[in-house]
C-alpha cells in the first residue's frame, strides 16, 4: 500500500497548508505547471516526488521532467501527463495513445477543473486535482489524496485549501 498526495497547477506558488496535508503521504505527484524548478526542489525534499511539465514550464522543468510519465505502482498501470483533456474529450495528442494502450489511472492538469470521473468504455479512473496556484480562474485551490492497493485506489479524498 502507498499513500500519494496529488497536485497540478501550481504556477510557482506552494501554499502553506500543502505540506502539512501531505504530511502522511508516501509519494507526491505533480500533473504539470509547476512553475519553478525552486517548487520542484523543495516537493522533492520532502517526499519522493514524481512529475510531468506542463505548458508555462521553462526550459529547467522540461528538461528534468517528461510531457508524460507511465509507470506501475502498487499494481496499477498509471498515466500522468499535463494537457490530457477528459473522457470522452481526450486531447488530440493522447486520444489513439490512450484508446490503443489504457492505463488503469489517467492524470492530468491543465484545466484547473477538479473532476474525479471513471471512463467505463475503457476501464479507467481520470483524476484532474484541480489546482493549487495562485494564478487561474478557479476560486478554490483543490489537493487530491489517495492509496494504492493491489492495484485499487482507496480512501480517495478531495482537500479544500483555505485562502
Amino acid at each position: 500500500m502507498i499513500r500519494i498526495g496529488l497536485m497540478s497547477d501550481t504556477h510557482g506558488y506552494l501554499h502553506p497548508q500543502v505540506l502539512m496535508h501531505f504530511s502522511a503521504v508516501d509519494e507526491i505527484w505533480h500533473a504539470g505547471d509547476i512553475g519553478t524548478m525552486e517548487l520542484a526542489d523543495e516537493l522533492a525534499s520532502c517526499k519522493p516526488f514524481r512529475a510531468v511539465y506542463g505548458n508555462v514550464d521553462g526550459k529547467d522543468l522540461r528538461t528534468s521532467y517528461p510531457e508524460d510519465l507511465r509507470f506501475h505502482c502498487e499494481g496499477m498501470d498509471i498515466w500522468m501527463t499535463h494537457i490530457g483533456g477528459y473522457p470522452g474529450h481526450y486531447n488530440p495528442r493522447v486520444k489513439p495513445l490512450i484508446l490503443q494502450n489504457p492505463p488503469q489511472l489517467f492524470i492530468c492538469g491543465h484545466s484547473h477543473i477538479l473532476k474525479i470521473v471513471p471512463d467505463n468504455k475503457l476501464h479507467l479512473l481520470h483524476i484532474n486535482p484541480g489546482a493549487c496556484g495562485r494564478q487561474g480562474w478557479h476560486r478554490v485551490k483543490t489537493l487530491v489524496r489517495f492509496e494504492i492497493n493491489d492495484g485499487k485506489i482507496r480512501n480517495l479524498e478531495v482537500i479544500e485549501l483555505e485562502g
